[in-house]
C-alpha cells in the first residue's frame, strides 16, 4: 500500500474529523460520534510550537485521503520539557497495514534525534490489544493500569499508561 507522511495542514480537518467519528476508531479514542468539524478545525488552529503532528495520506482514485494522524506534544512545564505525550489514530480501512508504525517511527525519530525527548507517554484502552502490541514493538512499556478510566459501550473500561524512555 502506498502512502506518505507529512505535517498536518488546516485542509486535513474534514478527513481527520471523519476518522475520529468512525466505527472501529472512536471507541478506542476519547471521542464520540457527534463531534463536529469545527472542533477538529479548532484543534489544528490551536497547535503550538510544542506540538508536532503528522498525517499519513494516500491516493484514492484522483483524490487524496488522510488515513492516519499521530501527535507528539511536549510538556509545557520547564522541568518536564524532556517529556512528551503521544496520540495516534488510523482510518479503520487502513489499520494493520503499516500506517501506525510509520507514523510512530516518524515521531520517535523526531523525539530522539531532534528534540532530545527522554520520555514519551501514552494511554491506551486495556482491551486494544493490537495497539498495545504495536506500542510494545516500538519500545513502550506498561507502567500502570488506570481502572474504570473511561466509558466504552456503556461500561467502565481500564486504560493503560505506557511510556518509552530513550537511552535507558
Amino acid at each position: 500500500m502506498d502512502f506518505f507522511i507529512r505535517p498536518i495542514q488546516e485542509e486535513d480537518a474534514a478527513d481527520l474529523n471523519a476518522i475520529r467519528r468512525m466505527d472501529g476508531v472512536f471507541e478506542n479514542l476519547l471521542a464520540i460520534q457527534s463531534e463536529r468539524l469545527d472542533g477538529t478545525t479548532d484543534y489544528i488552529e490551536s497547535l503550538s510550537d510544542r506540538d508536532f503532528v503528522f498525517v499519513a495520506e494516500t491516493k484514492v482514485g484522483f483524490d487524496s485521503l488522510v488515513i492516519g494522524c499521530a501527535s507528539l506534544a511536549i510538556r509545557p512545564q520547564l522541568r518536564e520539557r524532556h517529556r512528551a505525550d503521544f496520540g495516534i489514530m488510523v482510518h479503520r480501512d487502513y489499520q494493520r497495514k503499516g500506517v501506525g508504525k510509520a507514523l510512530m517511527e516518524k515521531l520517535i525519530d523526531l523525539a530522539d534525534n531532534w528534540l532530545l525527548i527522554k520520555r514519551i507517554d501514552l494511554t491506551v484502552l486495556a482491551d486494544n490489544h493490537g495497539a498495545i502490541a504495536l506500542y510494545k514493538r516500538m519500545g513502550f512499556e506498561i507502567e500502570a493500569t488506570l481502572r474504570c478510566a473511561v466509558v466504552k459501550h456503556g461500561r467502565y473500561a481500564d486504560e493503560l499508561l505506557m511510556a518509552r524512555l530513550h537511552g535507558v
